[in-house]
């Protein structure tokens, strides 16, 4: 089995105007645990919400500057590492987030490099 990371995009959590309830987001929430628990009866699974802010360092003067800021949609808001067969199959399994309710929601499945 080899290792790819799903890098989430948007969705519900990168909403500008916090249009869901506090029920709605539970329920939501909820959704992400029965996919991830799913997940983790078909292999390893690790990963983990981001929170907001953070910095970015750029260049060779490596400099510093507040957040990632991109459009929210554009903002990555967590990722996991999955174990998948083939590109396909954590392809399949990326499908299957519930980031996919909102229509800004994506998923980037990379490999994980094997330097071992």
């Amino acid at each position: 089995m080899a290792k790819y990371m799903m890098i989430f995009r948007g969705g519900m959590g990168a909403r500008e105007d916090a249009s869901a309830s506090p029920d709605q987001m539970q329920a939501h929430m909820q959704k992400w645990f029965t996919w991830i628990g799913g997940l983790r009866e078909q292999g390893e699974v690790s990963g983990d919400p981001l929170q907001n802010g953070g910095a970015t360092i750029r260049g060779s003067a490596k400099t510093v500057t507040d957040g990632p800021y991109a459009e929210l949609k554009d903002l990555v808001s967590g990722f996991l590492i999955v174990d998948a067969a083939s590109q396909d199959e954590a392809n399949e399994k990326a499908k299957g987030c519930p980031i996919f309710e909102d229509e800004s929601g994506s998923v980037e499945v990379r490999p994980v490099m094997d330097f071992g």
